[in-house]
């Protein structure tokens, strides 16, 4: 077989890449080593204001708006409550979305092959691409969209992300109408050392989470889960069967080298990730857009001029307050540490801080210019 574009991974940002360079006629694989898309899912699916705003997501696979966020101290008294005038995130059935977007690929003339693994490419032009469970493909450019620890990204040369947290998380359904939906965070290192524990419950189901770095989770994550999920404050009793997810979130910010002349890298294989909040699925999209930008020009101009565009350290240079946030947070290791960090957040100046972080519009640098359909065909 030969194609313009092989991407791997069938994520949101590989499929929304792909969708978008079949859009501009090149002709497009792509292929999933998952032989279903509603296995192994590892995001929580909170898309923030800022995504709902700019990408026209289906209405009818978002969750319940949520504007109220508390934030705890390890003591998990007197929270601080946050409330926006707007719908700040919107939690979304992630497996109906892929499938989603995974059909509106297929119209738009993408191929979306799975049970399929990726396994090397040789060094001719066009490259030849190994794969397991399926022919070799020819293709004259390839796209890595196969996760935090891309094997694309090691087989073109490019930067790879070194600076993880790891996450788990419990998802359940909800008795409805019981409580008004709610984002609750907990800020203790002895659960979730660099980062937060949460219960999200927008009136249908539940998340309850934590995440931190592996290498302070001495007891391993899926215990301190387990021991936070106990009496996670937020939490209500599930009312149906409980999913378990989780898995590594690169947090260094986006890479340097997300490009050559042989392919590129989106979303967490590119560390599209907001490295002090960890969200991924804005800027995925974000990045997924300039990414099919840049991969069309350039196969239509064999201009490699065209992948300047595609500058991860121009993009980095957007980050530099948060990922000083994120090393200064990091080092927060002790639940005293901890109380007091929250105890400066009280204050109105405090406040209005962790409002910016929380309701913020600027966690990734906008590469979009007008609202972009995800999940169905930008004529539509």
């Amino acid at each position: 077989m030969r194609v313009d574009v092989l991407v791997v991974g069938a994520g949101l940002a590989g499929l929304h890449t792909a969708r978008r360079l079949a859009e501009r006629d090149l002709s497009v694989l792509v292929v999933e080593r998952r032989r279903s898309l509603t296995a192994g899912i590892r995001t929580t699916g909170i898309f923030v204001r800022r995504t709902l705003d700019d990408f026209s997501l289906p209405d009818h696979l978002l969750g319940p708006g949520i504007r109220d966020v508390l934030l705890y101290p390890p003591s998990r008294r007197s929270p601080i409550r946050l409330t926006s005038d707007r719908d700040e995130y919107r939690v979304a059935d992630m497996a109906a979305v892929y499938e989603h977007a995974r059909r509106a690929a297929e119209v738009a003339g993408v191929r979306v092959m799975l049970g399929v693994r990726y396994a090397g490419a040789s060094h001719d032009s066009p490259a030849t691409h190994l794969l397991i469970g399926a022919e070799p493909v020819s293709a004259r450019f390839l796209i890595g969209a196969d996760g935090a620890r891309s094997r694309v990204a090691r087989d073109l040369g490019l930067d790879v992300n070194r600076r993880f947290l790891v996450g788990a998380e419990l998802v359940h359904p909800v008795a409805s109408g019981r409580n008004t939906p709610a984002f609750h965070c907990v800020l203790d290192p002895r659960v979730a050392p660099g980062y937060l524990a949460w219960v999200i419950d927008d009136g249908r189901h539940a998340h309850v989470g934590v995440a931190g770095y592996p290498s302070v989770m001495r007891a391993g994550v899926r215990h301190l889960l387990d021991a936070f999920a106990a009496d996670a404050p937020g939490r209500t009793a599930p009312a149906g069967p409980i999913e378990r997810r989780g898995g590594p979130i690169p947090v260094g910010g986006v890479l340097r080298r997300l490009a050559s002349p042989a392919g590129l890298l989106v979303g967490d294989a590119a560390g599209a990730v907001s490295p002090l909040t960890a969200g991924g699925l804005d800027p995925c999209l974000r990045l997924s857009e300039l990414a099919a930008s840049v991969t069309a020009d350039f196969l239509r101009t064999g201009d490699q001029h065209e992948l300047r565009r595609y500058d991860g350290g121009g993009l980095r240079s957007h980050f530099s307050g948060r990922l000083l946030l994120r090393r200064a947070y990091a080092a927060v290791r002790s639940p005293g540490a901890a109380e007091a960090a929250v105890a400066l957040l009280r204050n109105r100046a405090g406040r209005a801080m962790a409002a910016r972080v929380l309701f913020g519009d600027r966690s990734f640098p906008d590469v979009t210019t007008h609202p972009v359909p995800v999940g169905r065909n930008s004529g539509t």
